[in-house]
């Protein structure tokens, strides 16, 4: 059975690239670009790996990321944080994720995480 990934991002193209870019790696992929999706779509979706943007309307990744990692059954699952703010990285990495993609990013750093990740 192939692998599940969550991505949220409020970037229609980032998330068809990043979303063909994975199927292509035979992943399981769903897209979101609603930050409020994430939790019930993690709850349904019973992801492997989450990523989402840091800078998203509604609530940024790095509160999602905290979400799913103080929650009882997910807080174990991956994730990763894609940002353009790469002057702040420590500050995302205090949100407890597992990984920080820099935009742009190169579609080979992301596959290279992504299975290290999972």
């Amino acid at each position: 059975m192939s692998k599940r990934i969550l991505i949220l991002d409020d970037n229609q193209d980032i998330l068809d690239i990043v979303q063909e870019t994975l199927i292509y790696e035979q992943f399981d992929v769903k897209i979101t670009g609603v930050s409020s999706d994430v939790i019930p779509m993690v709850e349904s979706f019973n992801p492997d790996l989450v990523i989402l943007d840091y800078r998203i309307a509604g609530t940024n990744g790095g509160e999602l990321c905290r979400q799913i990692k103080s929650h009882p059954k997910y807080g174990n699952t991956p994730v990763i944080i894609f940002s353009a703010y790469i002057n702040h990285k420590e500050d995302i990495f205090a949100y407890g994720c597992d990984a920080v993609i820099n935009k742009p990013f190169d579609l080979n750093e992301l596959v290279e995480k992504v299975n290290n990740l999972i």
